[in-house]
């Protein structure tokens, strides 16, 4: 399972100069509209403590981290929902994401151009999900007039429930509300509101650029962000991307530190970005641990053990006999798989055992 998140935002609020810190793909940047005209993609490593301890008790011929894949798209300008600027291709290319990276420029500088001339990150925020609610609202308005005839006709006996689900969409939409602000609720509402692909349904993090004396505790952008967002279901962070490109230039990690530290941060804003984007979309992860390999895997929060098995191959699943489950806390603190075996503390799992974050697993199959 992989997650692919799309970086967006109007032009000049950053977008790009985060892309390049966060991947060894480098992103084009310069101070005018439209630099990125092809989403660049890139595929990026989940920072993970417990993976490098795994990796430093097991020593392993091979080391398979979490991955993350961030796509930086073309800056949208108003308009884009009717095709104007590159808002064709920026939805196209959004569509195909899980989630979204909404970067606004929460910083001054005179030497950065605005596309509308003055900061406003609520503005600019307000700008993209305006464009975005109109490109849903004519999205659910279509196949309404599909589904109403439909139920008109007779033909389709869940007519009744797609018009709900439909009409609370409008509804909101309308309101200028977000698509994922309605709580849609039964297995089959879910699974039709799934197969609409609304753009404002997919979780969103707010990422407040901001200049290097605002980077530990934001300023007042941030904080009209933080207010604006308030009950939309959607998670803030903040990051100093031109202080993040400078930390990505230095050679050694002795020597980020030390930035970080004389800055006032305990991590970079990179490795927090990349484990929000990871969890946005609630992704956890278990462990397979040997001489040979080891490798974190990603699985949604909540599933079963035949399932999670299934992720290193479908004959793991289809064979399921029991899951052999080591806690990460037990495995560092006995110090091998033999020693926890020794101490009893390896839990013997069937179908119905919920995986949990940092479960180390050995699964057990015949097919």
């Amino acid at each position: 399972m992989s997650l692919k998140c799309g970086i967006v935002g109007l032009p000049n609020v950053g977008k790009s100069t985060l892309f390049n810190c966060l991947s060894n793909a480098k992103a084009q940047s310069a101070n005018f509209p439209f630099c990125t005209i092809e989403p660049n993609v890139g595929v990026i490593s989940v920072p993970d403590d417990r993976l490098t301890k795994l990796v430093e008790m097991c020593n392993p011929r091979s080391t398979v981290p979490a991955t993350v894949e961030i796509v930086d798209i073309a800056g949208l300008v108003k308009g884009a929902s009717k095709g104007e600027g590159l808002g064709n291709k920026f939805l196209a290319n959004i569509r195909e994401t899980d989630a979204i990276l909404h970067v606004l420029r929460c910083f001054d500088d005179d030497n950065i151009t605005h596309v509308d001339t003055t900061v406003d990150p609520v503005r600019d925020m307000e700008v993209i999900n305006y464009e975005l609610q109109l490109k849903d609202l004519e999205t659910v308005e279509a196949r309404l007039a599909k589904t109403e005839k439909a139920a008109k006709a007779g033909g389709d006996k869940s007519a009744k429930m797609q018009l709900e689900v439909l009409n609370a969409y409008k509804e909101a939409l309308l309101q200028g509300k977000a698509a994922r602000s309605v709580v849609i609720e039964g297995k089959e509402e879910e699974k039709f509101a799934r197969e609409l692909f609304l753009l404002t349904n997919k979780p969103v993090l707010y990422v407040c650029n901001v200049d290097d004396a605002s980077a530990v505790n934001g300023n007042h952008y941030v904080e009209a962000v933080r207010e604006a967002i308030a009950g939309e279901g959607a998670d803030l962070m903040i990051v100093a991307a031109k202080t993040e490109s400078e930390i990505a230039e230095l050679d050694t990690w002795e020597e980020r530190k030390e930035f970080l530290e004389e800055i006032g941060l305990s991590e970079s804003g990179v490795s927090r970005l990349i484990r929000a984007a990871y969890s946005l979309l609630d992704l956890q992860t278990y462990f397979t641990a040997g001489a040979d390999e080891v490798r974190a895997w990603t699985f949604m929060r909540g599933t079963k053990a035949p399932q999670a098995a299934g992720i290193i191959h479908t004959d793991f699943e289809k064979g399921f006999i029991r899951a052999e489950v080591i806690k990460y806390e037990d495995y560092v603190s006995l110090g091998s798989e033999a020693a926890v075996k020794e101490a009893g503390k390896m839990g013997v799992e069937g179908k119905e055992y919920v995986v949990q974050d940092g479960d180390i697993m050995h699964f057990r199959f015949n097919v």
